[in-house]
């Protein structure tokens, strides 16, 4: 579809800077690169509105990686010498804003997002510079892709998830695309008509900008404001109005 001249001026008319926001893709696929992933080509659509408006995106696989199992931060101390996951952290600590993306397996997300969730966690409890959880001031959304039902399911459990280890989730921060239920083409193949699916297309946008926007928002203030939430002057006996005279 050609676009008309006003629609590019609506489309070009951005009055932001996101040139310095960086994003970061985790997709959760099973399959090693470069085996296809259906799951990267809404990852390309979201990357390119990204990289359009400026901002700096990095995309892995953590298939790609060893990553162990377990909830500690460096489980390389723990018995896990080949552990990986601290290369991703801090790509994960780097990154302004975090899209975890899934294939839906037996109507859940895969295996290697339920274990990126699990190392998230591992590392979450870790500390800002103002004292607070480590990942305080970023945004996170997800993307998904499959031919089974599950999309809704996923988005919740990933988006809950990530807001409970201290990422911000804008409004419409889950966008997906489900073929027909059973075998059948996936989102890549050439019949799918995934790529063409309006619907597909206007979410991935609005996630897209929304985490951009948020991003910006929060990056101009500083995160989101360290008062109430410091874990390290909690720590130290603050107790930031709690009412519970067991405290004062």
């Amino acid at each position: 579809m050609q676009l008309t001249k006003k629609q590019l001026e609506l489309c070009n008319g951005s009055q932001w800077d996101f040139s310095d926001l960086n994003a970061l893709f985790l997709n959760c696929t099973l399959k090693r690169s470069p085996e296809m992933s259906h799951t990267d080509g809404l990852i390309d659509m979201s990357r390119a509105i990204l990289e359009k408006n400026g901002v700096t995106v990095d995309v892995l696989r953590p298939v790609d990686y060893r990553v162990a199992a377990g909830v500690y931060p460096d489980m390389r101390e723990r018995g896990w010498p080949d552990d990986e996951w601290p290369e991703i952290y801090d790509k994960v600590l780097a990154a302004d804003i975090l899209v975890l993306t899934t294939p839906i397996w037996l109507g859940d997300k895969s295996s290697v997002a339920t274990r990126v969730i699990e190392r998230l966690y591992s590392t979450s409890g870790e500390l800002n510079e103002h004292g607070q959880y480590a990942y305080y001031g970023k945004v996170g959304g997800t993307l998904i892709t499959g031919n089974e039902d599950g999309l809704k399911h996923c988005a919740m459990n990933i988006l809950y998830s990530l807001q409970h280890l201290g990422y911000v989730v804008p409004p419409q921060a889950d966008a997906g695309w489900l073929g027909e239920v059973g075998p059948g083409p996936s989102y890549r193949d050439p019949d799918s008509g995934g790529s063409a699916n309006d619907f597909t297309n206007r979410n991935t946008t609005f996630m897209t900008w929304n985490l951009m926007h948020l991003a910006r928002m929060l990056k101009d203030q500083g995160g989101i404001p360290a008062h109430g939430n410091q874990r390290s002057l909690w720590d130290a006996g603050c107790r930031f109005d709690h009412p519970n005279p067991e405290y004062r």
